[in-house]
């Protein structure tokens, strides 16, 4: 498994790309690897204002449907459309094109509060 040095981690297992006042979400490849086959993403929290660690979707695979937690307080202001057609993104690039919300942050001081990629693997048991 990867775990790029450039993101951050959640003990939820979002990844976030921090590119100045905004961040991009996903899900870990841990994440999406014990979940198996990505079939839908549901995010209708699109234009608004979500908290930290609050549920801003789901995410169902063939077995199951899990919530996704908000890594940082902001404004969703974007979700990757790629995933209304093609959902395995998740599976095949967790860490690319399977990104899931762009958001505007609202507090930046909440970066300080997000894994390394090394806790975010010691978490995780690798």
């Amino acid at each position: 498994m990867t775990f790029p040095s450039e993101l951050k981690y959640t003990k939820d297992h979002e990844w976030v790309r921090i590119e100045g006042g905004v961040a991009y979400v996903g899900i870990t490849e841990f994440a999406q690897h014990e979940l198996g086959d990505i079939v839908y993403v549901d995010i209708n929290t699109v234009g608004k204002d979500v908290i930290q660690e609050d549920v801003f979707g789901t995410v169902e695979a063939v077995k199951t449907v899990s919530d996704l937690f908000m890594p940082l307080t902001g404004k969703i202001v974007e979700f990757n459309k790629n995933l209304d057609t093609n959902p395995e993104l998740v599976n095949s690039d967790p860490y690319g094109e399977g990104w899931m919300v762009k958001i505007e942050l609202s507090d930046t001081a909440e970066i300080t509060q997000l894994l390394s990629p090394e806790d975010y693997k010691a978490q995780i048991g690798q």
